[in-house]
Parts: C-alpha cells; sequence; structure tokens
C-alpha cells in the first residue's frame, strides 16, 4: 500500500527570448506564466531579454545560482535563424543534458507540424540542481511543451516518477 504524493509547489522562472517582443505583446510567456501558477507553482521571477548570448547566459546564471529556484522555463531562440542563439547560450551551463526532452518534444510537435519540427532545437537539463527547459518561442510550441511534457514532470503526483520528487536528491 503506498500513500498519495502531496503536490509539491515549485518556484519558477519564466524568460522570453526576443528581439521584436515586449512584456505587453509576450503571449508566449504569458501563456507560461499563467499555466504554471494554475498549476499551482509560484512565479519567482520573469524577464524579457534580446536573442544576445551573453545577456541570456548572465540571467540564467543568475537564477541557477540561487537555490529558492527549482526550474527556469525559458521561450525563444530555440531556430536557426542568424540571431537564435538560447542553446548557444544556456547549453554550456548544463551540469547534466536531458536529450529525452528535446526528442520527445519534436517527436509529438511532428504530430502537429509535421517534419517543421525539425527546425526546433528545444532542449532541457540540470544546471545546479536547477531545472532547464528551452522551448521554441510560438505560444502553440509552449503550450505543447507545457500540456504533453513540463507539467506532468513538474507534478510530484505523476507516476511512476517525476522531476519535482527528485529535487531533493540532486545535489547527492
Amino acid at each position: 500500500m503506498t500513500a498519495e504524493r502531496d503536490f509539491i509547489p515549485l518556484s519558477l522562472c519564466v524568460l522570453t527570448v526576443s528581439d521584436s517582443r515586449t512584456l505587453a505583446d509576450d503571449s508566449s510567456g504569458d501563456y507560461l506564466v499563467q499555466s504554471l501558477t494554475q498549476a499551482g507553482h509560484r512565479l519567482a521571477e520573469r524577464k524579457l531579454l534580446p536573442d544576445d548570448r551573453y545577456k541570456l547566459r548572465a540571467a540564467v546564471s543568475q537564477w541557477i545560482a540561487d537555490d529558492g529556484i527549482d526550474g527556469i522555463l525559458v521561450t525563444g531562440g530555440t531556430g536557426f535563424t542568424g540571431r537564435d542563439s538560447t542553446p548557444e547560450a544556456l547549453l554550456p551551463l548544463l551540469d547534466k543534458e536531458m536529450p529525452g526532452f528535446g526528442e520527445l518534444f519534436r517527436a509529438i510537435s511532428y504530430e502537429e507540424i509535421g517534419t517543421s519540427t525539425l527546425q526546433s532545437r528545444a532542449f532541457a537539463g540540470l544546471a545546479n540542481a536547477t531545472f532547464l527547459f528551452c522551448l521554441p518561442g510560438s505560444t502553440s510550441a509552449c503550450r505543447t511543451a507545457w500540456e504533453k511534457i513540463v507539467s506532468a514532470q513538474l507534478d510530484a503526483r505523476t507516476r511512476p516518477c517525476n522531476l519535482a520528487t527528485l529535487r531533493p536528491r540532486l545535489k547527492e
């Protein structure tokens, strides 16, 4: 007999990477903030930064150094244009990559947008015991990632296992 797990609210940050959006028209960031708070998590901080690898790296480094931050959701900058630099900026910060996230995201996305999913360099990993999810900039891609992958993995009630319950053991 096993006891039901309780929900564990996590402290999450949202970062939008965009050269053209502002907080006033950031529908992807708005979606992620609304979704994480509706799920019962806490928004620790939200930022919107231009697609500049050093500014991105500085902001995310500050969050991963904060023991009070459990995870970071980044939207934007994962494509192939000359300005898209989220992977180049943030992959060096990871202690461990989560290859299955990008693979699963693209597999699910394929059902929605076909081979256009190849243009996504979405990825996830762990940095200083902080989960980092880097998603495409479109609101529909954020919805796909949140609803079909991230929300369940950040929910301690997800069986058989989830990322939320690993949190206390990440620095062992």
